[in-house]
């Protein structure tokens, strides 16, 4: 199974461009499945929700409609990290397309810093979706930081997570070789690059390092830290299906509800 993720900077406020970016960095790609980052057709830093309203757009909009486009031109499917609108309430979402439509959305569940004021909370849980024949979770940037997000991903059956991110914490790209390794899963990061400071005095700067992680905890590709690239490799799924870390230690059966706090 091919993978690859599409790392760069997105212009704020600008979807059209946003969506010519993605389509000429892909240009000749071939992949069954292409990850792009978090809020990838506006840009990250809304300086309220009214702004925030008037570029998010519903599951089945413009900006999809062009994803399932790529999908098709790609020859498989798509995750990409979007600002989604339903009714009155907006959300910080992932959403999975190949050429035939969605076939499957992610609410970003932990929200972070300034989104808890932009973006209403994830209501769809952990989800995951058939990629071939493969089980597909997503999750979206500060999910990374509780275990639960990837672990509720691995229960579901998940063999690959998609992760889109806009970070600017240091710690995601170690804290994921661990996600992967404790649920012995794949794991693919895409970040993007660059900086926006919408909010005077607020300034961002997206680290990049947009990276794939084998389920042995393995760094298979990572990008820079600033550059527009494609992180892409060949893996095998089934290497996630073997959750055994010795012969006696399997990282789900072996676990202990009944001792744990939720």
């Amino acid at each position: 199974m091919k993978v690859a993720g599409i790392q760069f900077s997105p212009r704020f406020g600008n979807i059209p461009e946003n969506l010519a970016a993605i389509d000429r960095l892909s240009a000749g790609l071939q992949a069954d499945l292409v990850v792009l980052p978090e809020l990838c057709t506006t840009g990250y830093q809304f300086r309220d929700r009214q702004e925030l309203a008037t570029l998010a757009e519903p599951a089945d909009g413009t900006s999809v409609g062009a994803l399932i486009g790529m999908a098709a031109s790609w020859g498989g499917h798509v995750v990409a990290g979007l600002a989604e609108s339903e009714e009155s309430r907006i959300y910080n979402s992932a959403l999975l397309v190949n050429a035939d439509g969605v076939v499957g959305k992610y609410r970003k569940v932990h929200l972070f810093a300034d989104e808890k004021r932009l973006f209403d909370p994830g209501d769809l849980g952990f989800g995951v979706w058939k990629v071939g024949e493969v089980l597909v979770g997503l999750m979206v940037c500060f999910d990374w930081i509780f275990p639960e997000s990837a672990r509720s991903l691995a229960l579901g059956g998940a063999r690959i997570i998609a992760h889109p991110a806009n970070l600017v914490l240091p710690h995601c790209q170690d804290a994921m070789i661990t996600r992967a390794l404790e649920n012995r899963v794949f794991t693919i990061t895409v970040n993007r690059t660059g900086s926006e400071e919408r909010i005077p005095g607020t300034a961002l700067h997206f680290t990049g390092s947009s990276q794939l992680i084998a389920p042995d905890g393995t760094i298979v590709a990572r990008a820079s830290a600033d550059a527009e690239e494609i992180v892409v490799a060949r893996i095998d799924p089934s290497l996630a299906g073997d959750k055994h870390v010795t012969a006696t230690n399997h990282v789900l059966d072996d676990r202990r509800p009944d001792q744990y706090r939720s």
